[in-house]
């Protein structure tokens, strides 16, 4: 029987980047199926009680540098902390992933594309010409899934992905379920690596 796991994340979330290769490689090694479900976080965080980054406390704020500078040196992942773009709109980028999960595109490919283009390359991922140079830079038909992801359809799925994000009680990204069991955040991922092999 296929091991599935549902994947909810953010596409500007740097630690959903941090951690999206070390993921993506531990589900091919455990033969996973990985459900990719993009979320705005903007209604889902509200909903369990959390406050977007720049109401956050400052001692929270000024910790959450830490972590990342920590984590970006200790796997090697290069990341510009305040990336220019890194608060547009990303519904677009969302439904562009979704898109390429619904055409059987490596959908998974695209995410970390996609955070890439915020995280390193300070590339605007709220604009369509740059979304869609990012998918035909790695080699997708880029009118194909723009077509698609302005499709009402897709905003349809996107919608009922942040409301299935809610509804289980997801609070954090990036938030990976396995067998019900949730894990939040790309430092938990050895917990859910260790859940695949049993």
């Amino acid at each position: 029987m296929t091991k599935t796991i549902d994947y909810f994340f953010s596409v500007n979330s740097p630690w959903m980047y941090l951690g999206h290769a070390r993921f993506t490689a531990i589900a091919k090694r455990a033969g996973a199926h990985v459900n990719v479900k993009p979320m705005d976080t903007a209604k889902v965080f509200p909903a369990a009680g959390g406050l977007p980054l720049p109401q956050r406390p400052k001692q929270r704020q000024a910790y959450r540098m830490f972590e990342l500078k920590r984590w970006s040196e200790f796997l090697g992942i290069p990341i510009d902390f305040q990336p220019k773009f890194a608060r547009v709109p990303m519904e677009m980028a969302s439904r562009l992933v979704i898109a390429a999960d619904r055409k059987e595109l490596n959908a998974l490919a695209l995410v970390g594309f996609i955070g890439k283009a915020i995280w390193e390359e300070e590339r605007d991922v709220s604009d369509p010409e740059t979304l869609k140079a990012i998918a035909a830079e790695h080699g997708r038909n880029a009118k194909l899934l723009w077509d698609a992801a302005v499709a009402d359809e897709t905003k349809t799925i996107y919608d009922a992905y942040t409301q299935e994000a809610i509804d289980r009680q997801v609070f954090g990204a990036p938030w990976y379920v396995y067998n019900d069991e949730p894990f939040w955040g790309q430092d938990r991922l050895d917990f859910l690596e260790r859940a695949l092999m049993r």
